[in-house]
């Protein structure tokens, strides 16, 4: 299991949602000369989509080389049917991620641009409308989606560029030979570049050299905190290691925050209620975001560690599905999304063990039933959750 290596001297931007990150996204992608290799999770129809769509077309037509990856199922078959015969009119080249679950049940939730290989993108933003609920495309938010993404400049592009054209790669129809040699490829570790500001690491989850490299990140992070852990997910069910790290992180004096996106589907809703108890008892202070909805999956650990990616905390980020999220160690960096987060916590709702108590015993029956049939489904794609 690799552990996350750090790369000196990159500037890494943090981007708040669609509104900043849209922006930055189409200038590079304007700017490209050479190549583009891009990879997202949902891939819309509305006009956010459409603008990217276009600035992909044309860069191709100017003789730039333009990959793209999308997921079968987050884009849904027929949505990226139509992209692939778009994108093949225009000499883009195209690829869905595992279409009809052909290679099990692991989806590439991952959202990766880069350009040139001088400038990447990572986050959990995806080819949508900040403005339109993302599992109902036509269902307007009451706010723009919260969430969140970095460009990268510097050495680490390298390594982001390497496990995009591998992932390019692995869609297609690689032959077992081929598969093999990538695989030693990409166990390769980039040289560290000293102990220097803006020290940042890209790490990935996959089913074969990476299976816990996220979780073991945040482990490792939130193990060694002494002041604070500030966490934003939509979707919180994480393992018991996990959640044993937040806890003791609280009982031994950290302050740890948990911010929860709420309102999206009720069986999740209820399977992160099942633990509330659980940290509130050990002192973790859980809030629920209902302001819009949450989409950022982001943390800061004490002043210096933060992290902005795909990767959500449940089984299925962290144990099934492909991620990727960039490890930022720079005081200046945390500090601002220290500050994003504490915003979002300023907006949400605090729960309280007051607040369990008043629950009624068949509201407390139905959470511990969602997790237990969570679990259980877990269990069947999966090794080693709990």
């Amino acid at each position: 299991m690799r552990s996350v290596t750090y790369v000196a001297n990159n500037d890494v931007t943090l981007l708040e949602s669609g509104s900043t990150y849209l922006p930055a996204l189409l200038e590079a992608l304007n700017e490209a000369t050479q190549e583009i290799l891009y990879e997202t999770y949902i891939y819309a129809e509305d006009e956010t989509a459409r603008a990217i769509t276009a600035a992909l077309i044309d860069a191709s037509r100017r003789g730039v080389k333009v990959r793209v990856v999308t997921d079968w199922f987050g884009t849904g078959n027929r949505v990226a049917c139509r992209l692939g015969e778009e994108f093949a009119a225009a000499g883009v080249h195209y690829r869905m991620f595992n279409p009809w679950f052909r290679r099990g049940a692991a989806r590439s939730h991952r959202k990766v641009a880069v350009v040139d290989n001088e400038v990447a993108f990572v986050g959990g933003i995806n080819t949508n409308d900040d403005m339109l609920c993302d599992y109902e495309p036509h269902a307007p938010l009451p706010a723009p989606r919260w969430d969140f993404a970095v460009r990268v400049r510097g050495p680490l592009v390298d390594e982001i560029h390497r496990e995009a054209q591998a992932q390019w790669a692995r869609t297609g129809h690689l032959p077992l030979g081929r598969r093999v040699k990538l695989f030693k490829e990409m166990r390769k570790k980039p040289p560290a570049q000293g102990e220097h500001p803006m020290r940042a690491g890209f790490v990935v989850r996959d089913n074969l050299r990476n299976r816990r490299t996220i979780q073991r990140a945040y482990l490792q992070a939130i193990g060694q905190a002494r002041k604070r852990v500030l966490m934003a997910t939509p979707y919180f069910a994480p393992g018991r290691k996990f959640r044993d790290a937040m806890c003791k992180a609280a009982r031994r004096g950290v302050d740890v925050c948990l911010l929860i996106g709420v309102g999206e589907f009720r069986v999740q809703d209820a399977v992160a209620a099942s633990f509330y108890r659980e940290l509130l008892e050990a002192g973790v202070r859980v809030v629920e975001y209902r302001k819009t909805q949450l989409h950022a999956k982001v943390a800061v650990v004490d002043d210096s560690w933060a992290t902005v990616g795909s990767s959500n905390c449940d089984a299925l980020s962290l144990f099934i599905n492909q991620e990727a999220n960039v490890v930022v160690r720079d005081a200046r960096f945390a500090a601002s999304m220290a500050k994003q987060i504490e915003h979002g916590i300023a907006d949400g709702v605090p729960v309280g063990l007051e607040d369990l108590r008043k629950l009624s015993w068949i509201r407390r029956c139905g959470h511990e039933t969602a997790y237990f049939l969570y679990k259980l489904t877990m269990r069947i794609f999966t090794i080693g959750y709990a």
